[in-house]
């Protein structure tokens, strides 16, 4: 198979150029090495040094079989000022693509999704069922109290997994651009007959993650405290609740996702959980971070909060085990260890 490859030069994008060339597929490698995820690093051998806003220009999709769309503009995204900078490199980059997919024929598309379309995750009373808890807000948050509570009764939610059918609620500029990523895909694939598979990644982490920047995860600035020879700091309680997923498993998904595309029928959209499956609170993480490092210190809770932030999304692995074959191999309780030492990238 030949498939082009956005974002290749990222985290999650050189995982699947390094499996898709392990298997014999030939790679189109597209990065256009932003700085903000790059630094003043030069463009990989054999990396196509191109935007994907201007996709419409590109020669490279002659002969593709099928597009894996991993360039984003990633990262918190809870500063409204934010909002163009999404706009332009998610929304705008992945039409672009789109339009010039249905112009070069191309009809299958592999897009990398986020959690971040949930919104909080999904919960229950015991009293009252399922329940969809607004937004927390300050005066709770600096009073320490960070559950969501029933909205008829006042009690404490129990998280449940979310499943790829919960209702999108995005709360973050990032978050409302991956879920118009998905809108545009799905227009697209009803008016040009292409097929869809959309992978919604948890907190991915492991070898070659970017160190100290906003594309980094929690995993990567535990590590970082933990070199410095300080304390891991985790906010709220640390109790709050997330998947964390390794790259090289997140690298299956999407070989997974690229050849489930081959047999589905035309106009075909599908969205799926790539996670552990494996529930894991932040402290947890904070804690095998620190196991695996040269320099242990044992984390600090430091009832610290993020306004934009969600209290537990749970992913249910399930759809993914039954329609692509996939479930993740590397549990959180090794891979996050050995990430203590693994090589990350400047």
């Amino acid at each position: 198979m030949k498939v082009l490859l956005t974002g290749s030069a990222g985290f999650i994008g050189s995982a699947i150029a390094v499996a898709l060339e392990a298997r014999g597929d030939e790679v189109v490698r597209v990065d256009a090495m932003l700085p903000v995820a790059h630094g003043a690093a030069a463009a990989p051998a054999g990396t196509h040094l191109l935007d994907v806003r201007d996709a419409g220009a590109w020669t490279d999709l002659r002969g593709v079989d099928a597009v894996c769309h991993q360039a984003a503009l990633v990262g918190a995204g809870t500063d409204v000022a934010d909002l163009p900078a999404y706009a332009a490199h998610n929304d705008l980059g992945t039409a672009a693509l789109l339009a010039a997919m249905a112009g070069a024929g191309v009809d299958r598309l592999v897009l990398a999704s986020s959690m971040v379309v949930y919104g909080e995750g999904r919960y229950s009373c015991t009293e009252h069922g399922r329940q969809d808890p607004p937004p927390r807000v300050r005066a709770e948050l600096e009073a320490g109290e960070f559950d969501n509570r029933c909205p008829r009764c006042g009690a404490a939610l129990a998280w449940q997994p979310v499943p790829e059918d919960a209702p999108l609620d995005p709360r973050s500029s990032y978050a409302a651009s991956k879920v118009a990523q998905e809108h545009y895909a799905r227009a697209w694939a009803r008016q040009t007959g292409g097929s869809v598979v959309a992978l919604r990644y948890h907190n991915v982490y492991g070898p070659g993650m970017p160190r100290d920047t906003p594309y980094s995860g929690v995993a990567a600035l535990f590590r970082s405290s933990l070199e410095r020879g300080e304390a891991p700091q985790v906010f709220e309680d640390g109790g709050q609740l997330r998947d964390f997923v390794h790259v090289v498993d997140v690298a299956r998904a999407n070989l997974g996702a690229l050849d489930a595309l081959e047999d589905r029928g035309t106009g075909k959209v599908a969205a799926y959980n790539v996670c552990s499956g494996v529930p894991i609170s932040i402290l947890e993480v904070a804690g095998l971070v620190a196991l695996g490092s040269a320099t242990p210190r044992c984390p600090v809770v430091t009832g610290g909060y993020r306004l934009g932030d969600v209290r537990h999304v749970v992913a249910s692995p399930d759809l993914a085990a039954r329609e692509l074959g996939f479930r993740a191999r590397i549990r959180p309780e090794a891979g996050l260890p050995d990430f203590a030492t693994a090589p990350l990238r400047a």
